[in-house]
């Protein structure tokens, strides 16, 4: 079993991050990425909105050969500052579909959980989070 961070210490590591932007709008890479853009959201107070891109199972196995869209984009996010949430970053593949796909945004920062990006709370090759049941 991979070792757990409390949910204390994860929602910590949010309060304290420090975002060097002021964005318009917060996008989670659902399904992964709506916790934790739900947690900074909660700080940011912005338009959150959701990007239905899937690679993975639910088990972490590839379901796919490459990251797919799975719903059309339905947000306004040109000239945009934008931050974009994902919880893990293995390979890099769904947030660079991401990035991608709102590439006519004025700027695309990421986050993620675990993995790394822009801003990042953790970079370890095992972890779990605390919100998974």
């Amino acid at each position: 079993m991979l070792p757990t961070k409390s949910f204390e210490e994860v929602l910590q590591k949010f309060k304290d991050i420090k975002f060097e932007e002021n964005f318009d709008m917060v996008v989670a890479i659902a399904n992964g990425g709506v916790i934790p853009a739900a947690i900074i959201n909660q700080r940011l107070n912005l338009e959150l909105n959701l990007l239905k891109i899937n690679l993975r199972d639910p088990n972490q196995k590839p379901k796919f050969d490459t990251p797919q869209l799975l719903e059309p984009i339905n947000f306004d996010f040109k000239n945009k500052t934008i931050l974009l949430v994902e919880d893990r970053v293995k390979t890099g593949a769904t947030v660079k579909l991401a990035v991608t796909l709102l590439q006519d945004a004025a700027t695309v920062k990421t986050f993620a959980v675990n993995g790394e990006a822009d801003y990042s709370l953790y970079d370890e090759a095992c972890f779990r989070f605390p919100w998974i049941i």
